[in-house]
Protein backbone atom coordinates (compact mmCIF):
# COMPACT_ATOMS: atom_id res chain seq x y z
CA UNK A 1 0.00 0.00 0.00
CA UNK A 2 1.34 3.45 -0.81
CA UNK A 3 -0.15 6.73 0.37
CA UNK A 4 1.25 8.86 -2.61
CA UNK A 5 -0.25 6.87 -5.12
CA UNK A 6 -3.79 6.83 -2.77
CA UNK A 7 -3.30 10.03 -2.82
CA UNK A 8 -3.06 10.35 -6.15
CA UNK A 9 -6.51 8.29 -6.94
CA UNK A 10 -8.22 10.11 -4.38
CA UNK A 11 -7.44 13.59 -5.92
CA UNK A 12 -8.19 12.73 -9.48
CA UNK A 13 -11.26 11.17 -8.83
CA UNK A 14 -12.06 14.50 -6.42
CA UNK A 15 -11.49 16.49 -9.58
CA UNK A 16 -13.65 14.36 -11.64
CA UNK A 17 -16.39 14.12 -9.20
CA UNK A 18 -16.12 18.23 -8.55
CA UNK A 19 -16.91 18.46 -12.23
CA UNK A 20 -20.31 15.67 -12.02
CA UNK A 21 -23.79 17.78 -11.78
CA UNK A 22 -25.26 14.50 -10.24
CA UNK A 23 -22.61 13.97 -7.70
CA UNK A 24 -22.80 17.85 -6.61
CA UNK A 25 -26.57 17.70 -6.37
CA UNK A 26 -26.48 14.58 -4.02
CA UNK A 27 -23.43 16.01 -1.59
CA UNK A 28 -24.16 19.74 -1.83
CA UNK A 29 -27.23 21.18 -3.04
CA UNK A 30 -29.95 18.60 -1.84
CA UNK A 31 -28.01 17.89 1.54
CA UNK A 32 -27.75 22.00 2.07
CA UNK A 33 -31.62 22.59 1.22
CA UNK A 34 -33.06 19.67 2.60
CA UNK A 35 -32.99 21.18 6.11
CA UNK A 36 -34.23 24.77 5.78
CA UNK A 37 -37.00 22.96 3.42
CA UNK A 38 -38.11 20.80 6.31
CA UNK A 39 -37.91 23.87 9.01
CA UNK A 40 -39.35 26.63 6.60
CA UNK A 41 -41.25 24.78 3.92
CA UNK A 42 -43.00 22.15 5.19
CA UNK A 43 -42.82 23.24 8.78
CA UNK A 44 -44.76 26.58 7.89
CA UNK A 45 -47.15 24.69 5.62
CA UNK A 46 -47.88 22.35 8.67
CA UNK A 47 -48.38 25.19 10.83
CA UNK A 48 -50.64 27.06 8.41
CA UNK A 49 -52.62 24.49 7.83
CA UNK A 50 -53.09 23.73 11.31
CA UNK A 51 -54.38 27.15 12.06
CA UNK A 52 -56.65 27.61 9.32
CA UNK A 53 -58.26 24.25 10.61
CA UNK A 54 -58.74 25.91 13.92
CA UNK A 55 -59.53 28.87 12.64
CA UNK A 56 -62.74 27.37 10.84
CA UNK A 57 -66.25 27.26 12.51
CA UNK A 58 -67.06 23.63 11.80
CA UNK A 59 -70.13 22.38 10.33
CA UNK A 60 -71.92 19.60 12.49
CA UNK A 61 -75.54 17.83 12.82
CA UNK A 62 -77.27 17.64 15.76
CA UNK A 63 -79.44 14.79 15.99
CA UNK A 64 -82.49 14.66 18.34
CA UNK A 65 -82.52 17.44 20.91
CA UNK A 66 -86.40 18.21 20.59
CA UNK A 67 -86.52 17.99 24.06
CA UNK A 68 -83.34 19.65 25.29
CA UNK A 69 -84.09 23.54 24.02
CA UNK A 70 -82.37 24.70 26.05
CA UNK A 71 -79.10 22.49 25.86
CA UNK A 72 -79.83 23.02 21.45
CA UNK A 73 -79.94 27.40 22.08
CA UNK A 74 -76.30 26.80 23.96
CA UNK A 75 -74.82 24.94 21.39
CA UNK A 76 -76.34 27.50 18.27
CA UNK A 77 -75.01 30.40 20.53
CA UNK A 78 -71.59 29.81 21.44
CA UNK A 79 -69.91 30.18 17.85
CA UNK A 80 -67.84 27.51 18.53
CA UNK A 81 -70.09 25.14 15.48
CA UNK A 82 -72.58 25.58 12.64
CA UNK A 83 -74.95 23.63 13.20
CA UNK A 84 -76.89 22.56 9.48
CA UNK A 85 -79.97 20.96 9.58
CA UNK A 86 -79.65 16.82 9.63
CA UNK A 87 -80.46 14.33 7.26
CA UNK A 88 -80.18 10.24 6.59
CA UNK A 89 -77.31 10.55 4.98
CA UNK A 90 -75.38 12.20 7.76
CA UNK A 91 -72.57 9.20 7.90
CA UNK A 92 -71.82 9.82 4.40
CA UNK A 93 -71.74 13.43 4.87
CA UNK A 94 -69.26 13.25 7.03
CA UNK A 95 -66.84 10.93 5.27
CA UNK A 96 -66.99 13.09 2.48
CA UNK A 97 -65.75 16.01 4.59
CA UNK A 98 -69.27 18.06 3.95
CA UNK A 99 -69.76 17.94 7.72
CA UNK A 100 -67.01 17.61 10.05
CA UNK A 101 -69.19 15.47 12.70
CA UNK A 102 -72.50 14.52 14.30
CA UNK A 103 -73.89 14.78 17.96
CA UNK A 104 -76.68 12.97 19.24
CA UNK A 105 -78.40 14.17 22.17
CA UNK A 106 -80.58 11.29 23.32
CA UNK A 107 -84.46 11.61 24.34
CA UNK A 108 -84.57 13.27 27.70
CA UNK A 109 -81.38 15.14 28.40
CA UNK A 110 -82.06 18.19 29.50
CA UNK A 111 -84.99 16.60 31.88
CA UNK A 112 -82.03 13.95 33.02
CA UNK A 113 -79.59 16.80 33.75
CA UNK A 114 -82.20 17.97 36.46
CA UNK A 115 -82.76 14.53 37.57
CA UNK A 116 -79.55 13.87 37.84
CA UNK A 117 -79.66 10.96 35.34
CA UNK A 118 -78.80 11.82 31.99
CA UNK A 119 -78.00 9.62 29.28
CA UNK A 120 -75.07 9.86 26.90
CA UNK A 121 -73.94 12.13 24.49
CA UNK A 122 -72.77 10.25 21.72
CA UNK A 123 -70.02 11.74 19.05
CA UNK A 124 -69.89 11.06 15.73
CA UNK A 125 -66.68 11.85 13.36
CA UNK A 126 -63.78 10.90 11.15
CA UNK A 127 -61.23 9.36 12.85
CA UNK A 128 -57.67 10.75 12.07
CA UNK A 129 -58.89 13.95 10.09
CA UNK A 130 -57.84 16.70 11.35
CA UNK A 131 -60.65 19.11 11.06
CA UNK A 132 -63.42 16.54 12.44
CA UNK A 133 -60.41 16.36 15.13
CA UNK A 134 -61.35 19.43 15.95
CA UNK A 135 -65.06 19.71 15.80
CA UNK A 136 -64.94 16.29 18.27
CA UNK A 137 -62.94 18.58 20.66
CA UNK A 138 -64.90 21.35 20.75
CA UNK A 139 -67.78 19.37 20.84
CA UNK A 140 -66.54 17.67 24.41
CA UNK A 141 -65.21 20.85 25.81
CA UNK A 142 -68.82 22.54 25.17
CA UNK A 143 -70.55 19.06 27.17
CA UNK A 144 -67.88 19.21 29.20
CA UNK A 145 -69.05 22.98 30.32
CA UNK A 146 -72.33 21.98 30.62
CA UNK A 147 -71.67 19.11 32.75
CA UNK A 148 -69.54 21.42 34.83
CA UNK A 149 -73.12 23.98 34.92
CA UNK A 150 -74.98 21.40 35.87
CA UNK A 151 -73.14 20.43 38.83
CA UNK A 152 -72.70 24.09 40.26
CA UNK A 153 -76.18 25.04 39.57
CA UNK A 154 -77.03 21.65 41.50
CA UNK A 155 -74.26 22.29 44.66
CA UNK A 156 -75.93 25.89 44.78
CA UNK A 157 -79.48 24.42 45.38
CA UNK A 158 -77.75 22.96 48.21
CA UNK A 159 -75.92 25.47 49.36
CA UNK A 160 -72.57 24.11 49.29
CA UNK A 161 -69.55 25.61 47.01
CA UNK A 162 -69.15 24.61 43.51
CA UNK A 163 -65.24 23.87 44.48
CA UNK A 164 -66.87 20.36 46.24
CA UNK A 165 -66.85 18.61 43.25
CA UNK A 166 -63.24 19.65 42.01
CA UNK A 167 -61.30 20.26 45.53
CA UNK A 168 -58.10 20.33 44.70
CA UNK A 169 -56.60 21.03 40.95
CA UNK A 170 -53.15 18.83 39.86
CA UNK A 171 -50.02 20.96 37.95
CA UNK A 172 -47.44 19.77 35.66
CA UNK A 173 -44.17 21.10 35.99
CA UNK A 174 -41.03 19.92 34.06
CA UNK A 175 -37.92 19.15 35.87
CA UNK A 176 -35.95 18.41 33.18
CA UNK A 177 -33.20 20.60 31.39
CA UNK A 178 -33.83 22.15 28.18
CA UNK A 179 -30.73 20.28 26.27
CA UNK A 180 -32.97 16.95 27.51
CA UNK A 181 -36.13 18.46 26.44
CA UNK A 182 -34.95 19.92 23.31
CA UNK A 183 -32.89 16.11 22.66
CA UNK A 184 -35.82 14.08 23.44
CA UNK A 185 -38.10 15.66 20.98
CA UNK A 186 -35.58 15.97 17.90
CA UNK A 187 -33.41 12.51 18.91
CA UNK A 188 -35.36 10.59 16.02
CA UNK A 189 -35.37 12.25 13.39
CA UNK A 190 -31.92 14.05 13.31
CA UNK A 191 -30.40 11.08 13.62
CA UNK A 192 -32.82 9.12 10.81
CA UNK A 193 -32.12 12.21 8.45
CA UNK A 194 -28.46 11.63 8.94
CA UNK A 195 -28.25 8.44 8.05
CA UNK A 196 -30.66 8.48 5.15
CA UNK A 197 -28.12 11.84 3.84
CA UNK A 198 -25.17 9.64 4.22
CA UNK A 199 -26.59 6.65 1.66
CA UNK A 200 -27.18 9.16 -0.66
CA UNK A 201 -24.19 11.13 -0.39
CA UNK A 202 -21.63 7.96 -0.86
CA UNK A 203 -24.28 6.35 -3.87
CA UNK A 204 -23.64 8.96 -6.66
CA UNK A 205 -19.74 9.28 -6.30
CA UNK A 206 -20.19 5.28 -5.53
CA UNK A 207 -21.96 4.36 -8.89
CA UNK A 208 -19.89 6.92 -11.26
CA UNK A 209 -16.11 5.75 -9.58
CA UNK A 210 -16.92 2.05 -10.81
CA UNK A 211 -20.15 1.16 -12.87
CA UNK A 212 -19.49 4.96 -14.70
CA UNK A 213 -15.96 4.09 -15.19
CA UNK A 214 -16.85 1.01 -17.22
CA UNK A 215 -19.36 2.47 -19.15
CA UNK A 216 -16.99 4.93 -19.83
CA UNK A 217 -14.03 2.57 -20.67
CA UNK A 218 -11.76 4.83 -18.22
CA UNK A 219 -11.54 1.84 -16.11
CA UNK A 220 -8.85 -0.35 -18.08
CA UNK A 221 -6.84 2.75 -18.62
CA UNK A 222 -6.58 3.04 -14.66
CA UNK A 223 -5.92 -0.66 -14.07
CA UNK A 224 -3.22 -0.34 -16.66
CA UNK A 225 -1.15 2.14 -14.51
CA UNK A 226 1.64 1.45 -12.32
CA UNK A 227 -0.68 1.47 -9.67
CA UNK A 228 -1.51 -1.58 -7.42
CA UNK A 229 -4.89 -2.34 -6.99
CA UNK A 230 -5.14 -2.11 -3.28
CA UNK A 231 -4.32 1.60 -3.23
CA UNK A 232 -6.62 2.19 -6.66
CA UNK A 233 -9.58 0.96 -4.57
CA UNK A 234 -8.38 3.17 -1.70
CA UNK A 235 -8.47 6.05 -3.69
CA UNK A 236 -11.68 5.53 -4.85
CA UNK A 237 -13.41 4.12 -1.57
CA UNK A 238 -12.04 7.61 0.31
CA UNK A 239 -13.38 9.60 -2.25
CA UNK A 240 -17.36 7.53 -2.11
CA UNK A 241 -16.82 8.24 1.67
CA UNK A 242 -15.64 12.03 1.83
CA UNK A 243 -18.85 12.34 -0.75
CA UNK A 244 -20.88 10.59 2.62
CA UNK A 245 -19.18 12.84 4.89
CA UNK A 246 -19.58 15.90 2.97
CA UNK A 247 -23.48 14.80 2.36
CA UNK A 248 -23.62 14.77 6.15
CA UNK A 249 -21.68 17.94 7.47
CA UNK A 250 -23.57 20.12 4.81
CA UNK A 251 -26.74 18.92 6.50
CA UNK A 252 -25.87 19.35 10.15
CA UNK A 253 -24.23 23.12 9.06
CA UNK A 254 -27.67 24.06 7.19
CA UNK A 255 -29.42 22.80 10.21
CA UNK A 256 -27.64 24.58 12.46
CA UNK A 257 -28.31 27.77 10.57
CA UNK A 258 -31.88 27.10 10.13
CA UNK A 259 -32.15 26.84 13.69
CA UNK A 260 -29.90 30.06 14.58
CA UNK A 261 -32.70 31.62 11.49
CA UNK A 262 -35.26 30.45 13.48
CA UNK A 263 -34.04 31.54 16.44
CA UNK A 264 -33.28 35.02 15.90
CA UNK A 265 -36.96 35.42 14.37
CA UNK A 266 -38.74 33.64 16.89
CA UNK A 267 -37.01 35.46 19.82
CA UNK A 268 -37.88 38.85 17.57
CA UNK A 269 -41.20 37.77 17.95
CA UNK A 270 -41.25 36.76 21.64
CA UNK A 271 -39.64 39.73 22.92
CA UNK A 272 -40.93 41.40 25.99
CA UNK A 273 -42.75 38.32 26.84
CA UNK A 274 -40.57 35.87 29.72
CA UNK A 275 -40.50 32.44 28.06
CA UNK A 276 -38.59 29.89 29.41
CA UNK A 277 -35.62 28.02 27.36
CA UNK A 278 -36.77 25.75 25.08
CA UNK A 279 -40.27 26.92 24.57
CA UNK A 280 -39.61 28.99 21.59
CA UNK A 281 -36.85 26.18 20.01
CA UNK A 282 -35.78 22.75 20.83
CA UNK A 283 -32.28 23.04 22.83
CA UNK A 284 -29.86 20.36 21.74
CA UNK A 285 -27.20 19.48 23.95
CA UNK A 286 -23.75 20.13 21.90
CA UNK A 287 -22.27 16.74 23.37
CA UNK A 288 -24.98 14.82 22.06
CA UNK A 289 -24.53 16.62 18.64
CA UNK A 290 -20.32 15.72 18.64
CA UNK A 291 -21.37 12.14 19.74
CA UNK A 292 -23.60 12.02 17.05
CA UNK A 293 -20.86 12.60 14.58
CA UNK A 294 -18.51 9.94 16.34
CA UNK A 295 -21.25 7.63 15.88
CA UNK A 296 -21.83 8.75 12.17
CA UNK A 297 -18.53 7.83 11.23
CA UNK A 298 -18.21 4.30 10.93
CA UNK A 299 -21.18 4.37 9.70
CA UNK A 300 -20.39 6.45 6.82
CA UNK A 301 -17.16 4.16 6.08
CA UNK A 302 -20.00 1.15 6.28
CA UNK A 303 -22.34 2.37 3.64
CA UNK A 304 -19.23 3.78 0.94
CA UNK A 305 -17.72 0.43 1.37
CA UNK A 306 -21.58 -1.61 0.49
CA UNK A 307 -22.27 0.96 -2.08
CA UNK A 308 -18.74 0.56 -3.57
CA UNK A 309 -18.75 -3.04 -3.66
CA UNK A 310 -22.79 -3.60 -4.84
CA UNK A 311 -22.18 -0.55 -7.76
CA UNK A 312 -18.41 -2.34 -8.79
CA UNK A 313 -20.29 -6.08 -10.24
CA UNK A 314 -23.38 -3.50 -12.62
CA UNK A 315 -21.98 -2.88 -16.31
CA UNK A 316 -23.53 0.44 -16.83
CA UNK A 317 -24.54 3.39 -14.57
CA UNK A 318 -28.19 2.70 -15.48
CA UNK A 319 -27.85 -1.14 -14.26
CA UNK A 320 -25.62 -0.08 -10.74
CA UNK A 321 -28.12 2.21 -10.24
CA UNK A 322 -31.02 -0.60 -10.10
CA UNK A 323 -28.85 -2.46 -7.14
CA UNK A 324 -28.74 0.58 -5.32
CA UNK A 325 -31.49 2.34 -5.49
CA UNK A 326 -33.72 -0.27 -3.95
CA UNK A 327 -31.06 -0.79 -0.40
CA UNK A 328 -32.42 2.67 0.41
CA UNK A 329 -35.47 0.97 1.40
CA UNK A 330 -33.13 -1.16 3.58
CA UNK A 331 -31.40 1.35 5.61
CA UNK A 332 -34.74 3.59 5.96
CA UNK A 333 -36.97 0.51 7.52
CA UNK A 334 -34.33 0.36 10.58
CA UNK A 335 -34.03 3.75 10.98
CA UNK A 336 -37.89 4.35 11.03
CA UNK A 337 -37.91 2.00 13.54
CA UNK A 338 -35.31 3.42 15.99
CA UNK A 339 -37.60 6.80 15.84
CA UNK A 340 -40.66 4.75 17.25
CA UNK A 341 -41.52 5.21 21.08
CA UNK A 342 -40.79 2.87 23.57
CA UNK A 343 -38.09 1.11 21.48
CA UNK A 344 -35.12 1.52 23.82
CA UNK A 345 -31.25 0.32 23.12
CA UNK A 346 -30.67 -2.83 25.07
CA UNK A 347 -27.47 -5.52 24.56
CA UNK A 348 -29.42 -7.08 21.67
CA UNK A 349 -30.19 -4.41 19.61
CA UNK A 350 -26.89 -2.67 19.80
CA UNK A 351 -25.23 -5.24 17.25
CA UNK A 352 -28.32 -4.63 14.83
CA UNK A 353 -26.80 -2.19 12.09
CA UNK A 354 -28.68 1.17 11.49
CA UNK A 355 -31.02 0.33 14.44
CA UNK A 356 -28.34 0.69 16.88
CA UNK A 357 -26.73 3.81 15.46
CA UNK A 358 -30.21 5.32 15.66
CA UNK A 359 -30.89 4.62 19.13
CA UNK A 360 -28.12 5.51 20.60
CA UNK A 361 -27.90 8.79 18.89
CA UNK A 362 -31.40 9.15 19.95
CA UNK A 363 -30.84 8.73 23.38
CA UNK A 364 -27.30 10.84 23.38
CA UNK A 365 -29.13 13.87 21.64
CA UNK A 366 -31.62 13.26 25.09
CA UNK A 367 -28.66 13.52 27.48
CA UNK A 368 -28.27 10.13 27.94
CA UNK A 369 -24.55 8.62 27.95
CA UNK A 370 -24.92 4.90 28.11
CA UNK A 371 -21.59 3.75 27.74
CA UNK A 372 -21.53 -0.10 27.78
CA UNK A 373 -24.02 0.35 24.66
CA UNK A 374 -22.58 3.28 23.22
CA UNK A 375 -18.73 1.23 23.04
CA UNK A 376 -21.04 -1.95 21.76
CA UNK A 377 -22.83 0.14 18.70
CA UNK A 378 -19.40 2.19 18.10
CA UNK A 379 -17.14 -1.31 17.80
CA UNK A 380 -19.53 -3.31 16.05
CA UNK A 381 -20.69 -0.85 13.68
CA UNK A 382 -16.39 -0.45 12.72
CA UNK A 383 -15.75 -4.69 12.46
CA UNK A 384 -18.88 -4.01 9.53
CA UNK A 385 -17.16 -1.37 8.25
CA UNK A 386 -13.78 -2.80 8.25
CA UNK A 387 -15.40 -6.35 6.69
CA UNK A 388 -17.34 -4.41 3.98
CA UNK A 389 -14.06 -2.98 3.36
CA UNK A 390 -11.89 -5.69 3.05
CA UNK A 391 -15.02 -7.28 0.83
CA UNK A 392 -14.82 -4.32 -1.66
CA UNK A 393 -11.30 -4.99 -2.30
CA UNK A 394 -11.65 -8.22 -2.43
CA UNK A 395 -14.10 -7.67 -5.55
CA UNK A 396 -12.09 -5.31 -7.08
CA UNK A 397 -9.24 -7.54 -7.11
CA UNK A 398 -11.42 -10.03 -9.02
CA UNK A 399 -11.29 -10.02 -13.28
CA UNK A 400 -14.45 -11.62 -13.20
CA UNK A 401 -15.96 -8.83 -11.15
CA UNK A 402 -14.29 -6.08 -12.94
CA UNK A 403 -14.93 -6.78 -16.70
CA UNK A 404 -18.05 -8.96 -16.29
CA UNK A 405 -19.77 -9.98 -19.52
Amino acid sequence: MNGRDIGTIYRKELKDSLRDRRTLMSTILIPTLVMPALLFGVGRIASTVVARAQEEVPAVVVLGGADSPGVMALLKKSGRFHVVPGSADWRRMISDKKIRAAVEIPPGFEAGLNSGAAPAVTIYHYQGELKSGIAVDRLDAFFVRVRDRTVEARLAEHGLPATLANPFATRHANVAPPEKVGGNLVGGIIPYLIIVLCFTGAMYPGIDLTAGEKERGTMEALLCSPVSRLDIVLGKFLMVLTGSLAAMGFSLISLCGSLAVLGSVAGAGTRGRSMPAGDVLPVVDPAGVLGVLAMIAPVAVLFSAIIFTVALFAKSYKEAQSYVAPMVFIVILPAVVGMLPGIDLNARLAFVPILNLSLVCKEMLSGVWNWNYIAIVFVSTCAYAAAALALAVRMFKREDVIFRA
